[in-house]
């Protein structure tokens, strides 16, 4: 195995269904030798405890320092993030009816969270008036009623939201990520981010010695 080069590219977060988390759980490995390719997925980096907290810190370097212990004449060549967070899952805990009562909590909330939103807008900025003066300013006569005006308005705006939402139903409309996907994404590297600097600074990561 002399000269030897493990490409390693880690991911920034991890999560795992059993206790035991071994290289493979946590990172992409490349090696020409597959006999190498393969122990090195193997190897062991954490091991989960009850009495631990279920969410860890992992630095790559540890990583790196137990795959050259492990296997003699083997360089590592890390490609990708330089610490990853490591999650036990319990898949369980996510089944049942409460799962479903949780999901039906947070669709009610959005869905009448929005419309009282997009009322308070409209009532802030009078929108009645302000069609009504539009209409008139047209027409040359004052509205006796809803008109064109508040109908155009509610099929263009349910119009627009499904456009930004990039969704019909469970249907996707094109393959560009959703507003909401991307700022998940955004919100969790950031997430990750300051849990491996706030365990980076308690000393609190699974680091070398």
């Amino acid at each position: 195995m002399a000269n030897t080069v493990l490409y390693l590219k880690a991911e920034q977060n991890a999560e795992v269904m059993e206790a035991q988390v071994c290289v493979k759980d946590i990172a992409s490995v490349y090696c020409r030798e597959k006999s190498v390719c393969a122990k090195a997925k193997s190897l062991r980096v954490h091991q989960f405890h009850e009495e631990e907290q279920k969410r860890q810190v992992v630095s790559i370097l540890k990583v790196i320092e137990l795959i050259e212990r492990e296997c003699p004449g083997v360089t590592v060549q890390s490609v990708g993030e330089t610490a990853t967070v490591i999650e036990l899952v319990n898949v369980d805990r996510h089944k049942g009816p409460v799962q479903w009562v949780k999901t039906a909590f947070v669709a009610a909330i959005s869905f009448f969270g929005t419309g009282f939103t997009i009322m308070a807008f409209h009532n802030d900025i009078s929108i009645n008036k302000i069609f009504s003066k539009v209409y008139e300013l047209v027409m040359g006569y004052p509205s006796d009623g809803y008109s064109i005006l508040e109908a155009s308005y509610s099929v263009g705006l349910a119009a627009g939201i499904i456009l930004f939402f990039n969704h019909v139903g469970g249907r996707r409309i094109t393959k560009d990520p959703t507003p909401i996907e991307v700022e998940m994404r955004t919100y969790e590297t950031d997430v990750n981010k300051a849990l491996i600097e706030t365990a980076d600074r308690e000393g609190q990561s699974i680091d070398v010695s």
